[in-house]
């Protein structure tokens, strides 16, 4: 029982409590909804396991207040001859009592809050492949990973099983360090492959089952399907079930990954043509208004005005026109007098 709560608070941060008629479900999540674990301890397990017939009770409490009951396995199974869990009514609490060699009484009263049912929908029965080994093989294979690595991934052929750590498609392959172990099928206890499939999960929730099943010595069965379904990792014994729920990733989650990038990224802004056009007009202007002529035709004044005309409001096609008239009056007055330079104007 405390392998079990201890394997569970790797998995969430709070434990959920059932007693039922086909015995005691311990129950956990993790936050994000992508892992789930529980474990069913059958009446027989227990020496006495009584419940009162149509009360049903269901509590969540903080897996580290459970956690604290059992905080020693080594010294538990030195000290501790039962445990008696039993619910006070009259104080809202869940009563832990140790009793320990030599009369000793070890009580604990947890609080709890009332909650609905907690259950992970999966049909392990269905799923394509089915592998079942001793815990040993898959501690030994696991040992190759360092304990930072957040995901695995595991392809299956007719005759073979590969695990390597799972490396995003973002990150420079140059830099990462790539570990991938074979098992030949005949490690397994059980190897049973009809689609050849890769799936990819959390590390840190095999390693909490990997732990009970090597301390309690029950064989390890996978069940997987496809790439974006659920991984089934589960533990049997006669008294004793345990399922462990691992959401898997999708063959084209790394594909939206990239779409989702490209789509926050936002396009360059178009060349601002009018901009480019008005700025090359002004400067052909510019070199025709002040380039030197002879007096008789005058600067070349009416190709400035035509040249910016087309491009302003019809009043200031008006203000432009009147300003040519003005300025052809002022050419007059300047053909008069050849002697004089041409008045140069921008």
């Amino acid at each position: 029982l405390a392998k079990a709560i201890h394997s569970l608070s790797r998995i969430g941060d709070e434990l959920y409590v059932e007693p039922q008629e086909d015995g005691l479900a311990l129950r956990s999540v993790n936050s994000s909804r992508s892992a789930y674990a529980c474990f069913l301890f059958a009446p027989l397990y227990f020496s006495r396991y009584t419940i009162p017939s149509g009360h049903t009770f269901r509590c969540k409490m903080a897996i580290k207040s459970v956690q604290a009951v059992f905080r020693s396995l080594a010294s538990l199974e030195k000290t501790v001859e039962k445990c008696h869990i039993e619910l006070d009514e009259q104080k809202n609490r869940l009563r832990f009592t140790l009793h320990c060699k030599h009369g000793l009484l070890k009580t604990h009263n947890l609080s709890f809050q009332d909650s609905e049912s907690l259950q992970a929908v999966f049909d392990k029965d269905s799923c394509a492949n089915v592998f079942r080994s001793q815990p040993r093989l898959l501690v030994d294979t696991v040992m190759h990973f360092p304990p930072s690595l957040e995901e695995v991934t595991v392809s299956v052929s007719d005759e073979r099983m590969w695990i390597r750590n799972h490396v995003e498609d973002e990150s420079d392959q140059s830099k990462a360090m790539l570990t991938e172990l074979c098992l030949a099928s005949d490690e397994f206890d059980h190897f049973a492959v009809q689609a050849h499939n890769s799936v990819t999960f959390c590390l840190k929730e095999l390693r909490g089952l990997l732990v009970f099943a090597e301390s309690t010595g029950l064989p390890i069965s996978v069940y997987f399907d496809e790439p974006g379904s659920p991984v089934v990792l589960s533990v049997t014994d006669s008294v004793l079930e345990g399922n462990f729920v691992l959401a898997t990733l999708s063959d084209d989650s790394s594909h939206r990954k990239n779409n989702t990038r490209r789509a926050r990224t936002p396009p360059p802004p178009p060349p601002d043509d009018f901009m480019n056009e008005d700025i090359d007009s002004y400067l052909i202007a510019m070199d025709t208004s002040i380039a030197p002529g002879p007096s008789a035709t005058g600067p070349p004044t009416p190709l400035l005005a035509d040249s910016t005309c087309s491009k302003q409001p019809a009043a200031a096609n008006h203000r432009t026109r009147l300003h040519s008239e003005e300025e052809e009056v002022e050419e007059e007055d300047e053909t008069a007098d050849l002697d004089r330079p041409p008045n140069k104007k921008v």
